[in-house]
């Protein structure tokens, strides 16, 4: 039974708000470099929106998502009502406020910096504090997960951990530690800079600080997804989860291998020792196993509904399958992206395939075709789950929910492909504007030309999502029941301790990091004049 149905639709309410927000400057974006455009404007504004469009959907978007997410998942699978539900509306107000405040800055040029902060450039202190705000606020709501997850434990003593509830305070875990690196470089490194405190700044040590964060962040993104995956699609389709366990263990991969990998993005740094980067190219190796687990488990699952539908053959089941279905339409198109995109990921960890593709547009497209495919279609999902419940209404409208999710996939291709052909032929990310009257530059105008067409079937997609949601709160009154999550095939009366709680793995989590991160960050800060004079980035400076 959802109690604060009001808190959880505030927290999607904003995300998908500030969603629409940061899609129309990508589609912005991607125009006024392309071919489509005649440039006749100062480039600055380029780098605001990208500054803009990077931060609302890296760390706005997606932390209001799994907040939101998190608070529902507590309610339905615990069957309780939240405890401390007024410091959850303070943590979404702080998020709330510190977007603002970070934004303003950006849109006044003063922090042109983009959402990885790349020191030296300093930007206005505004633009970082309103992202520590976002982080801090964020914190509140891993603090709540953790109470009720443990108060729940307390008063149910032996009783497995419903998987939802076990799969969001691993997200929340994660989250938790991750965010720690990027919030060591902002407070010691970047804040004393940006307010005059000093001139200098170590950017070698900067940059291996926020690589803790830089990819961990994507499976706190990821999470939600994959808890839609495991215990929302099955019992959608009218099926049984294949099996309770490895979804557990799938989970548990993330929190424990997700973390020290980062430096895999720093392969062209020359801070990092080869030995360090070799070890974070074999992490980021070892996280594709939960991924190959979820895919197996949620194959299998879709084939048991299947077959309680009456699927037949070796391959016939997959037609039965009821593709009219919202939910079961953008997990199979997330997994297809989920596939492509962690194909390309594979490339990015090898350390001499990533020297052909480094800081190309490849990895525009990756890290897009990961996080706007994979990941946002199925945040669609669960918000066209979730909202008859926290409505009252029903939302009926399946025929254009359908052609919504279509419309993302097909312009999430069609964007992100050619950006990944264009990587190949060694086209630079983060420019602004580019010659096509080039000959060098001109074959590749075509491709450019695609991916921005890609970027305004995205923004209809987007823009149709928002009508889905919002013709939901005008649609007839229903009673939707109870929200419930995916039942497993064979319940589990007893699960190991190991399943079901957290304690060995944090101490793994936190180990490995230390392992990785460790000597690194800890030699950085011995060496002497490693600092260099700060960029300093904004109107009038």
């Amino acid at each position: 039974m959802l109690t604060n149905k009001r808190l959880i639709a505030a927290h999607f309410w904003l995300a998908f708000i500030v969603f629409g927000a940061a899609l129309v400057l990508g589609a912005w974006q991607m125009f006024v470099r392309s071919p489509l455009n005649t440039w006749h404007f100062n480039p600055e504004f380029y780098y605001r929106s990208v500054t803009a469009h990077g931060s609302a959907m890296g760390y706005v978007f997606p932390t209001l998502i799994a907040m939101g997410f998190g608070y529902a998942i507590t309610e339905a699978s615990l069957a309780k009502a939240l405890v401390g539900r007024r410091w959850a509306w303070a943590g979404f107000f702080l998020v709330a406020i510190g977007a603002v405040v970070a934004m303003i800055p950006v849109s006044l040029g003063l922090a042109s910096v983009l959402y990885t902060f790349y020191p030296p450039m300093v930007g206005n202190p505004f633009y970082y504090i309103g992202v520590v705000m976002v982080v801090v606020g964020s914190w509140i709501w891993v603090a709540l997960m953790v109470i009720n997850f443990v108060i729940w434990k307390r008063d149910n003593p032996g009783k497995p951990v419903p998987l939802a509830m076990y799969a969001n305070v691993a997200g929340c875990l994660l989250w938790g530690w991750t965010a720690v690196g990027a919030a060591l470089e902002i407070l010691f490194l970047i804040l004393p800079v940006a307010l005059g405190l000093k001139s200098t700044i170590d950017a070698g040590l900067a940059r291996v600080f926020f690589s803790w964060t830089l990819h961990a962040i994507v499976y706190f993104w990821l999470i939600p997804t994959y808890i839609a995956y495991y215990t929302i699609f099955p019992r959608a389709i009218g099926g049984r989860l294949y099996s309770d366990a490895m979804a557990r263990i799938s989970f548990i991969m993330f929190v424990v291998v997700a973390m020290p990998i980062g430096v895999h993005h720093l392969f062209a740094d020359p801070q990092v020792g080869a030995g360090f980067k070799f070890m974070h190219s074999v992490f980021t190796g070892l996280v594709a196993l939960p991924t190959l687990l979820t895919v197996f488990t949620i194959c299998a699952s879709a084939e048991i509904a299947s077959r309680l539908r009456g699927g037949r053959g070796a391959f016939g089941w997959i037609g039965a399958l009821p593709w009219s279905n919202p939910i079961m339409l953008a997990t199979a198109l997330s997994l297809v992206m989920l596939g492509f995109g962690g194909a390309g990921g594979l490339i990015n960890m090898s350390y001499q395939l990533d020297a052909t593709v480094h800081n190309t547009q490849w990895i525009t497209g990756h890290f897009h075709l990961i996080f706007g495919g994979a990941i946002v279609i199925m945040y669609f999902a669960i918000a066209y789950d979730l909202w008859p419940h926290l409505t009252g209404r029903a939302l009926d409208s399946f025929g254009m929910m359908c052609t919504q999710l279509w419309l993302w996939f097909i312009g999430m291709i069609v964007t992100t492909f050619p950006w990944h052909y264009v990587g190949i032929l060694g086209m630079p990310r983060r420019m602004a504007y580019y010659d096509y009257a080039n000959p060098a530059i001109s074959p590749q105008a075509l491709s450019v030309t695609m991916s921005a067409i890609g970027g305004f079937i995205l923004l209809l997609s987007g823009l149709l999502f928002l009508l889905v949601l919002i013709r939901g709160q005008f649609g007839a009154r229903g009673e939707a029941g109870a929200y419930r999550f995916a039942v497993p095939l064979h319940m589990p009366a007893r699960i190991p301790l190991a399943l079901n709680s957290f304690g060995l793995w944090l101490a793994l989590m936190v180990g490995l990091t230390v392992v990785n991160y460790g000597f690194p960050i800890a030699q950085l800060m011995a060496l002497n004049e490693t600092s260099v004079p700060a960029v300093y980035v904004g109107a009038g400076r």
